[in-house]
């Protein structure tokens, strides 16, 4: 496994390099959305200048070379998440389009009295959406449970899976505490009753490469702009018996095979879940993203962000009434924490003047914050081209916030 140069992958940042407040960025925002290289605001910028055109539907020559780059982009996903056909990759404009999509089409599936199953440390767009659907179709919500560090109780998971569940919802890491949930023992249990499963991996595709046929999950969705891509883009894998079995989401062109007022087919996979004009440029994009994700390698970004975590969690704890909310044994690279008797808006809200971002709230999981009885944490979220000595200047900028707070 190759090392990560760290100075060679800031210099490939632009943002990174400039002053917020008079102070040197510091940007621990990375489960918000992640940072752009150079070579991806590149690559938007040459779409609009040399092919800028509308896919799959003209046949002059810059639709055909804007067509052309969409399916190769279409192609690096297939292949980074292993995916069996690249008809299996739809795009979409972000992880809650893909979960609405699959959400809206199990409406047609579903009874009273079956059952839909999330996780009690969801976000909430991998909750609304299921709670949307129990109450078109009669179904009920069913929530796995969770302990005091944050994981998944799983004898719990077991004692309420059933055939009457018919689709498990859940995040492979939690945004809001980080844990990596075991979704291979998960997915294996749910299709042993028959159910299927949605994994939402907004969180985890930064951070590690999922292969979705090794995983044996039925859906997978992610967001382009958490892996270094543009916003307004995003990715549902689905397999391709699923994807036959759900009816469109959305009407429009492209979707279609043939529409008469009597009548109208769909069109093939993976038309069928792309009606409309797309975010071509995003999803060009996208895949010169991920092409740069993998240039760095994985096992090099997993096993650096993993140092990070380790540093970030042990000078953190060094302040006293520190409390970090996420202390399973499996984590990503995001540290969840509160300062006794100090809001956390107001710890975020000193720290920024000092050139440091950070997330503070409930970081729309607040089924989370209830279940611990706070407002909502301090998220410090690391990224690859994270150092270090940047969680020495927050730490120091925490401890001063403390001391102004106090």
């Amino acid at each position: 496994m190759k090392k990560l140069d760290i100075q060679a992958v800031r210099a490939d940042f632009p943002i990174l390099s400039q002053t917020v407040n008079g102070k040197p960025l510091v940007y621990f925002d990375n489960g918000a959305t992640a940072q752009k290289p150079k070579v991806v605001i590149d690559a938007i910028t040459k779409y609009y200048e040399e092919i800028n055109a509308n896919i799959h539907r003209g046949v002059h020559t810059l639709s055909q070379l804007a067509t052309d780059a969409y399916e190769v982009s279409r192609n690096t996903i297939q292949k980074h998440l292993n995916a069996k056909h690249n008809h299996e990759i739809i795009f979409t404009s972000g992880t809650t389009h893909g979960i609405n999509l699959v959400a809206n089409g199990f409406a047609a599936l579903l009874q009273p009295g079956d059952e839909v199953m999330v996780s009690a440390i969801e976000h909430h767009s991998n909750i609304v959406p299921w709670q949307f659907l129990c109450e078109r179709t009669g179904a009920n919500l069913v929530v796995i449970p969770m302990n005091e560090k944050g994981e998944l109780i799983l004898s719990e998971f077991d004692r309420l899976l059933n055939d009457k569940v018919k689709i498990i919802a859940v995040n492979h890491i939690s945004n809001a505490l980080g844990t990596v949930n075991p979704i291979a023992e998960i997915i294996e249990k749910a299709h042993q009753v028959g159910a299927a499963v949605l994994i939402d991996g907004a969180q985890a595709t930064p951070h590690l490469r999922p292969d979705v046929q090794e995983l044996d999950c039925d859906f997978y969705v992610f967001s382009g702009h958490k892996v270094c891509g543009p916003t307004g883009v995003g990715i549902l894998y689905g397999k391709e018996s699923w994807l036959n079995r759900l009816p469109p989401y959305q009407g429009g062109g492209e979707m279609i095979k043939e529409v008469t007022f009597e009548k109208t087919t769909y069109a093939d996979l993976p038309h069928k879940f792309e009606a409309g004009t797309p975010n071509i440029a995003g999803g060009i994009v996208l895949g010169t993203a991920i092409d740069y994700l993998n240039g760095i390698g994985f096992e090099a970004i997993e096993a650096y962000e993993q140092e990070l975590l380790a540093y970030g969690t042990e000078r953190l704890l060094e302040i006293e009434g520190v409390k970090i909310y996420g202390t399973g044994a499996h984590k990503a690279s995001l540290i969840s924490f509160n300062i006794e008797g100090i809001h956390p808006y107001d710890i975020g809200t000193i720290v920024d003047k000092l050139g440091i971002a950070v997330r503070t709230g409930h970081h729309c999981a607040q089924p989370v914050m209830n279940f611990f009885d706070i407002p909502g944490t301090v998220r410090a979220s690391f990224a690859f081209y994270n150092t270090k000595e940047e969680i020495d200047i927050f730490v120091e900028a925490v401890k001063k916030a403390k001391q102004m707070l106090s």
